[in-house]
C-alpha cells in the first residue's frame, strides 16, 4: 500500500525525533564528564551567565521557523534537565505554589529541580543560610511600587549574596467565584498586590474591604471558599486552585514588572562573559551626619564613569538614626573602575559589603 503524502510528512518528523533523542542523550552523556571539571577547578555547578550566553547564541542562529520564545523555553527545561543529573537542586521561593515568584524561580531553573515554598521572605533567606536549599529566590523591587525593603534587610543581615536577576512583567488578575463586581465585598492580596492595583481598585470596587494576605497565592486560597471575596493574584495561582478569573490584568500600568533575584551562599566565582554586568553593594558612612558626605561618597562612582542605577537607604540595625545605603552600578567588581570606586569608598565608610556581582537580565 502506498504510502500518503501524510504519512510520509510523519515519517520524517518521526526521524527528526529520533536523531533529536540521541542528540539529548549523547548531551545528557557529558554531564557527569562537566560536573568532574567543574568540581575540579572549585567551579559553581549552576553558572548562569553561562546559560544566558548560550541562549543569546542560539537565538541568534535560528532562522525563525521555530518561535523564539518557545526555543527559549525547550532549551530552558534542557539545561534544567542537566542540571539535574549534574546535582539534585532544591531551590526554595516565596510560596506558596502559583505566587509570582514561584513563576519567577520556574522560568530561571526549570521545571527538573526541586522547589520548596517558604511562608515568608525572611524565610527564604534562612532556608539558604541554613543550607536547606542551594538556592532561593525574591522580589528586590516593583516597578510601580518600588524596592522590597523586606528583601533588602534581609540582604544587610549577611550569609547570602546575590548571584542571578530576572525581571519578568506581573499582570494582576482578579479571581472570584463572584459573577459580577457588584457581587464583591473583600478583595484580598498582598499588600504588594493591592497596591499595584489600588488606582483600578478606587474605580471598580470602590466600597469593598482590603484584607492582606502573606502572598499572593494564599490570597486565592483565602477566597476560594467565599462567593463574595477576591483575589489579586496570577493567573497562574488561580488556575492551580480552580478559581475563576473575572479580569485577567487590572494593574495600574501595563508595563508593571518586577525584579526577582536569586540567592546563594557564595558568590559567583568568577565575571560573567556577557559583558553586562551589575554589582549591588551596601556601605555605612563614617561622617554620616556631617553635610555633603553622601554626595561625596556617591561622587566617587561618577568619578570612575560608573553609572548608579539604584540607591536605598535603610535603617541601620547597629545604631539609632544611622543608615546603611545599598546602592546597583552597572559593572562588575573585578571591573578597575568598580574595583577602584570600592577601594575609595572604604575611606569614606565604616562598613563596605559587595552583596553581589551578576549578569544582568536586559
Amino acid at each position: 500500500m502506498t504510502a500518503s503524502p501524510l504519512d510520509t510528512l510523519r515519517a520524517r518528523i518521526d526521524g527528526l525525533d529520533d536523531q533529536l533523542l540521541q542528540l539529548l542523550e549523547a548531551r545528557a552523556s557529558l554531564v557527569g564528564q562537566v560536573a568532574e571539571a567543574k568540581r575540579a577547578l572549585g567551579v559553581a555547578l549552576w553558572d548562569p551567565a553561562r546559560e544566558r550566553a548560550l541562549l543569546e547564541r542560539l537565538a541568534q542562529r535560528a532562522s525563525g521557523h521555530f518561535p523564539p520564545a518557545a526555543l527559549q523555553a525547550v532549551y530552558r527545561e534542557i539545561m534544567s534537565a542537566c542540571l539535574a543529573l549534574q546535582e539534585p537542586h532544591r531551590v526554595a521561593f516565596l510560596g506558596p505554589e502559583g505566587t509570582f515568584t514561584h513563576a519567577a524561580a520556574r522560568e530561571l531553573f526549570g521545571l527538573a529541580v526541586s522547589y520548596v515554598g517558604v511562608a515568608t521572605i525572611d524565610g527564604v533567606f534562612d532556608s539558604v543560610r541554613r543550607a536547606d536549599v542551594l538556592y532561593g529566590v525574591v522580589p528586590i523591587e516593583n516597578s510601580t511600587e518600588g524596592a522590597v525593603s523586606t528583601t533588602t534587610d534581609a540582604l544587610l543581615d549577611g550569609g547570602v549574596v546575590i548571584r542571578e536577576e530576572r525581571v519578568a512583567p506581573i499582570a494582576q488578575a482578579l479571581a472570584t467565584r463572584a459573577r459580577s463586581l457588584t457581587e464583591i465585598d473583600t478583595v484580598i492580596s498582598h499588600p504588594q498586590g493591592l497596591a499595584q492595583c489600588r488606582g483600578w481598585l478606587s474605580r471598580n470596587l470602590t466600597n469593598v474591604r482590603w484584607v492582606q494576605a502573606p502572598s499572593t497565592a494564599q490570597a486565592v486560597r483565602d477566597a476560594l471558599n467565599d462567593p463574595r471575596s477576591a483575589a489579586i493574584a496570577s493567573r497562574l495561582a488561580a488556575e492551580l486552585n480552580g478559581l475563576p478569573v473575572l479580569n485577567a490584568s487590572i494593574q495600574d500600568r501595563e508595563d508593571n514588572a518586577t525584579r526577582f533575584v536569586v540567592l546563594a551562599r557564595d558568590d559567583a566565582p568568577a565575571r560573567p562573559p556577557t559583558g553586562r554586568c551589575k554589582t549591588t553593594l551596601a556601605f555605612t558612612l563614617a561622617d554620616e551626619g556631617e553635610r555633603g558626605a553622601l554626595r561625596r561618597a556617591l561622587q566617587l562612582f561618577d568619578d570612575e564613569g560608573l553609572n548608579l542605577v539604584r540607591v536605598e537607604s535603610r535603617p541601620s540595625r547597629q545604631q539609632a538614626w544611622r543608615y546603611a545605603f545599598v546602592v546597583d552600578i552597572e559593572g562588575h567588581r573585578e571591573d578597575p573602575a568598580v574595583s577602584r570606586a570600592l577601594e575609595r569608598l572604604e575611606a569614606h565608610a565604616t562598613q563596605v559589603r559587595v552583596l553581589g556581582s551578576y549578569a544582568t537580565s536586559g
